[in-house]
């Protein structure tokens, strides 16, 4: 026996593997059991009447919902957790999940098992036709270019080798998900346990931007006369969202958050200049890009050619989520986004700042924020109708939200520039990969991951009904997450019609009143598939009796600890 003792060999394999992603700092497994199951449960109640130490196994009904948990968690937590499947029918319906984590930069750990590879005549081998049903000549094709790392699992001992190795890499500079395809003749062996209880032994590989490039960073910044921050996916810690705040405003930067996952600045920040950067854009002489995958829109608005551009973020280029993506990069820093961000600011706070530039700058600036903060406050109150506007629904929840320690996930639902967030935690957007489904089971990650928080999930009806929600109320109810879940329900969908008349201005889809492909009527009761679970639920068509209706849904996910459903009546015109 090349390590440990006889009686360290009693543990399967399936056992020792829960051990050991416990050992690494995963709280949950969320699951998906089939027919490659019987090892890891029997393991796992070999385990736990050992006294090993297990992450929390949660079944979920849906692979889709088990990636989008595990997605949400790490965002509210900053700590990866695993996800679990079956085999490659398991595996593919949770791969639009690999997709959205790849595009987000999640790390976490994702598993499936593989069907057995011996016919017989080996414990664990085939049984039942699907057996040879799910047999495939490259299971791991089906999520290779989402992860970051792919292996199978050869032999029992490599438990505490592989899920080192794939959890360092999950968690290097960029983070992503990784993949491991478990057989099932594998996990029925047994293992040695002596290494399961040990933290990684690999550090993950963490990146950061060399002086020199901060140096010249730095220097295109503090010389700047018209610069410009567009912040994508946040500023990576809470310390460094309140630094950059209090850094933007000492030297007058504008910061837009264009088509933003995250929130990067507090919008009541009289630098925060909205959603759309073009007119800052094509004027600015210094551009500095935090971590966007898509800082503007070439067609529409693009910047000057004498300006200088600086990517930051952990993979500033995208080499490894795009084949082909040619924003300028005239000054590149790779690392993690706080620390980068953190270095750069410290090296331009050493300049000497132009007092008067900086002035004229904070004072055309501050015009511009609040009457665009008046603006969306106009078209906000005006969308107050029957059926209402998402402008006023995305008003009237930021208005509710407001000194509560809150999330607001979005998905096709209430817009960013209306809700006027201040804390880093309070807002995300479905990732830019468009794996619709993400919203409510993001949402449903977060609260387990903070439950004093309040979380909503605002979807638009057809990202209510990819995220699988028959599934999702019942590990709401099962986890008791009482999750607020917001449906803007205009029976259609509208992303898809807008993209149309976007493409074709003017052209027969815009003066169609039945546009193909894009209608998702008759609407389902909405309210009928929470209730099934013992949501709390109600119907909104009004739009002045939303906010009645949100104090109400708030009132119960806060004190009766009850998941709550609010079907709201949104016009078909809104974008």
């Amino acid at each position: 026996m090349p390590r440990g003792n006889e009686g360290a060999m009693n543990l399967s394999a399936g056992g020792a593997l829960f051990g050991k992603l416990k050992a690494l700092g995963v709280d949950f497994v969320f699951a998906n059991s089939g027919t490659d199951f019987p090892p890891i449960i029997e393991g796992l109640i070999d385990a736990r009447n050992r006294g090993i130490d297990l992450p929390q196994a949660v079944t979920v009904p849906h692979e889709h919902v088990a990636l989008g948990m595990a997605h949400g968690f790490y965002l509210m937590s900053g700590r990866p957790q695993a996800v679990m499947l079956h085999t490659n029918v398991g595996l593919s319906n949770g791969a639009t999940g690999a997709i959205n984590a790849a595009c987000d930069q999640v790390p976490m750990f994702l598993m499936s098992g593989r069907t057995p590879v011996m016919e017989g005549g080996r414990f664990g081998a085939r049984t039942v036709p699907i057996g040879w049903g799910q047999e495939m000549y490259d299971q791991s094709a089906l999520v290779r270019e989402a992860c970051k790392w792919d292996y199978e699992l050869r032999f029992p001992d490599q438990v505490p080798d592989v899920l080192d190795r794939g959890w360092a890499i999950a968690n290097s500079t960029p983070k992503g998900p990784v993949y491991l395809s478990l057989p099932r003749e594998v996990l029925c062996a047994p293992c040695l346990d002596d290494q399961i209880d040990r933290p990684s032994r690999m550090a993950p590989a963490l990146s950061a931007p060399c002086h020199d490039s901060l140096d010249a960073a730095a220097s295109l910044l503090a010389s700047a006369k018209r610069p410009l921050i567009i912040a994508q996916r946040g500023a990576g810690s809470a310390e460094v969202f309140e630094a950059l705040t209090d850094f933007a405003e000492r030297w007058a930067i504008p910061v837009s958050h264009y088509w933003a996952n995250q929130i990067a600045v507090r919008m009541s920040s009289p630098v925060h200049v909205g959603w759309t950067p073009d007119e800052f854009l094509v004027d600015a002489d210094v551009i500095l890009v935090i971590n966007a995958l898509a800082p503007w829109w070439p067609d529409r608005a693009s910047p000057n050619e004498d300006a200088k551009v600086i990517q930051l973020g952990p993979d500033p280029l995208f080499s490894r989520s795009s084949p082909m993506r040619c924003f300028r990069s005239d000054v590149t820093l790779t690392g993690d986004t706080a620390v980068a961000l953190r270095w750069l600011m410290d090296m331009v706070d050493r300049r000497t700042p132009d007092g008067r530039s900086i002035e004229a700058r904070r004072t055309k600036i501050a015009r511009i924020s609040e009457s665009e903060r008046k603006r969306i406050r106009d078209t906000a109150r005006g969308g107050n109708r029957s059926p209402m506007s998402k402008d006023w629904v995305s008003h009237c929840l930021g208005k509710a939200s407001k000194g509560r320690k809150a999330s607001i996930f979005h998905e096709l639902g209430c817009p960013l520039p209306p809700l006027e967030l201040d804390d880093h935690l309070s807002y995300f957007q479905e990732p830019h990969s468009g794996g619709l489904g993400w919203g409510l089971p993001a949402a449903m990650g977060a609260k387990l991951a903070s439950p004093d928080r309040l979380v909503f999930a605002t979807v638009g009806d057809g990202s209510y009904m990819f995220a699988n929600p028959t599934a999702c109320h019942l590990v709401c109810e099962a986890l008791e997450l009482p999750v607020v879940t917001l449906v803007l329900n205009n029976e259609e969908w509208a992303a898809v019609r807008h993209s149309v008349e976007g493409l074709y201005k003017g052209g027969l889809a815009s003066r169609s009143n039945d546009v193909p492909l894009t209608s998702l009527r008759p609407s389902p009761d909405f309210c009928k598939i929470a209730e099934a679970s013992r949501a709390y639920t109600e119907t909104v068509v009004d739009g002045e009796e939303l906010p009645a209706a949100l104090d109400r849904a708030i009132s119960v996910a806060t004190e009766e600890k009850r998941q709550c459903l609010l079907n709201i009546a949104i016009e078909r015109t809104s974008p």
